[in-house]
């Protein structure tokens, strides 16, 4: 079992001169809840990283300055009034910033207003940035839901993965996507790994699973789930041959997320499913 509960998420957005991924990470430990703000290069190269833990410092609300190469951006956060489920990152009243030469490259949260009356910004330049990945570990005994919006400006949709292993002979995976379900693997312990296309939005979202944990290894263990979108079935087929690490419970994939959009692939959903009693 993990020690950290963590929520990630990749956005690619533009800076003059250059594109590069921002990743927002939020954790949760025994130590109290933090989040960090990370900026690489489409070349996987880490230009920046900051760390701002406001639950264990009691500093809920804030700024930050990272400098980038010969930029300066600005971070901006508001967490006094957050509110949390049982995961590490906040489900309503908060937000979170990234200014440059006053332009919002990047706002999260529900207080957007409030964001846009704290900070000094071009109110006609909005964030550029595109959500293409989020990594999420869940925990639960037969049930593990999150929420994924599987393209840009898209609707949000509820994803449900239902599968109870314990003491069943024939066990079963179910995935729904907003209570319908979308997909049935029966005979799960001769398909234990596999994938799978479904339809969401009007677009082909690839379904790959890797339940081997739970039906074979230690019974706390985890499975691996991963939804990704794409252009066209054909570029997904070719572009996505991804294989499944059981050592460091990642998956791995021959071409990087920076290269995503030039693949044909949109967004990505990671889900690394713990069971408990």
């Amino acid at each position: 079992m993990i020690d950290a509960w963590v929520h990630l998420l990749s956005l690619r957005c533009k800076l003059p001169g250059r594109s590069c991924l921002i990743t927002i990470t939020w954790t949760k430990t025994l130590m109290g809840q933090g989040l960090s703000v990370g900026i690489d290069d489409l070349a996987d190269q880490c230009l920046r990283k900051v760390d701002i833990k406001p639950w264990l410092f009691s500093k809920r609300k804030g700024s930050k300055n990272l400098d980038v190469d010969s930029c300066t951006i600005q971070i901006y956060w508001d967490l006094a009034n957050a509110k949390f489920g049982s995961g590490p990152e906040p489900l309503e009243g908060f937000y979170l910033a990234l200014v440059f030469n006053q332009e919002m490259v990047l706002l999260l949260g529900d207080l957007k207003k409030e964001a846009y009356k704290k900070i000094e910004v071009d109110p006609v330049l909005h964030s550029n940035a595109i959500c293409i990945a989020r990594r999420e570990h869940l925990f639960g005994k037969r049930f593990y839901g999150s929420k994924a919006q599987f393209c840009d400006k898209g609707q949000m949709h509820d994803v449900r993965i239902e599968c109870d292993t314990v003491g069943l002979n024939d066990p079963c995976l179910v995935i729904r996507i907003d209570s319908k379900m979308v997909m049935q693997v029966k005979r799960l312990k001769w398909k234990f790994r596999g994938n799978h296309t479904i339809v969401v939005d009007g677009l082909p979202v690839e379904v790959f699973w890797d339940v081997h944990n739970w039906l074979f290894g230690n019974a706390m263990g985890n499975a691996v789930f991963m939804f990704q979108t794409c252009l066209s079935a054909e570029k997904l087929w070719g572009a996505s041959h991804c294989t499944f690490d059981p050592s460091v419970l990642t998956w791995s994939c021959p071409q990087q997320i920076s290269d995503s959009n030039s693949q044909g692939l949109v967004f990505s959903l990671v889900l690394y499913a713990w069971k408990h009693e």
